[in-house]
């Protein structure tokens, strides 16, 4: 029986993802359910596309993806059911699925327009329960992503800055997350670190105006408070304080330019 991985932005203190869970049980009392995360920020779709692309290559093949970050509920925004590395992942067609539609092999992509599928009523504010959560636990139970709909000949993609690289073989880029620690993530990935030692391979890391240093192994290559720049679990630069918050520190936040030389 396939897994079903729940990511919302709606929080724990409310009945939204207890109603989603009661959904797909009584539709398939069988299922396996798992919580990603529920504390994606309120209709952070970069937030929630980054938290998916990072979390689905751990999970196992045939594991059901249920990503509902969705600002535009209700209106005439299209629902999608893709298969990417051998799992399914449903998600509104708003962006959401773009970190992992340009990382991972696509293998198909379906609208989801069937509404068998679907509960009896759907309230125009919460699809999460009378959309994806039937639709997962159905696809749960067998049922292919052509039954659900028509595949799909486009795809919503956010509008992600990639990092510049300049013809002395710097690199500017800028911070575009903050995690609950404090660390701000860049755009910048170890790809992009690797291709730029190449030819500049003592490269410093200045964050705005400020200098933070060489690329670092890991927190501990420097004293608690001290700034570090290292390459992230999530093989994207990352800048950090050791024992601290990077973002109040150093007073940085999404936006914020990085540059590498």
């Amino acid at each position: 029986m396939p897994l079903i991985a729940l990511m919302t932005d709606f929080g724990t203190r409310d009945y939204y993802v207890a109603a989603m869970k009661g959904v797909i049980l009584s539709v398939n009392p069988k299922a396996t359910l798992v919580d990603i995360s529920h504390d994606i920020d309120s209709q952070d779709l970069y937030h929630g596309a980054f938290v998916l692309r990072n979390v689905l290559p751990y999970f196992p093949a045939e594991t059901i993806f249920v990503a509902v970050v969705d600002p535009g509920v209700g209106t005439s925004r299209r629902i999608l059911a893709g298969r990417y590395n051998d799992r399914i992942v449903l998600a509104p067609d708003n962006g959401l699925l773009t970190l992992v539609h340009r990382d991972a092999q696509l293998q198909a992509l379906h609208v989801v327009e069937n509404r068998r599928y679907f509960a009896s009523a759907i309230s125009a504010t919460f699809h999460g329960r009378d959309i994806f959560a039937p639709v997962a636990a159905h696809l749960s139970r067998g049922i292919s992503l052509g039954d659900l709909g028509a595949p799909a000949d486009r795809i919503e993609v956010l509008n992600i800055p990639r990092p510049q690289f300049n013809p002395d073989g710097s690199i500017d880029g800028m911070v575009v997350l903050v995690d609950r620690f404090g660390n701000l993530i860049t755009n910048i990935s170890e790809i992009d670190l690797t291709a730029a030692r190449t030819p500049r391979p003592h490269l410093e890391v200045h964050l705005g105006d400020r200098l933070i240093g060489p690329v670092r192994h890991t927190y501990g290559d420097v004293a608690p408070g001290e700034p570090l720049a290292l390459i992230g679990s999530s093989r994207m630069l990352e800048i950090a304080v050791n024992s601290g918050h990077a973002a109040q520190v150093l007073s940085a936040g999404r936006g914020t330019p990085i540059h590498l030389g």
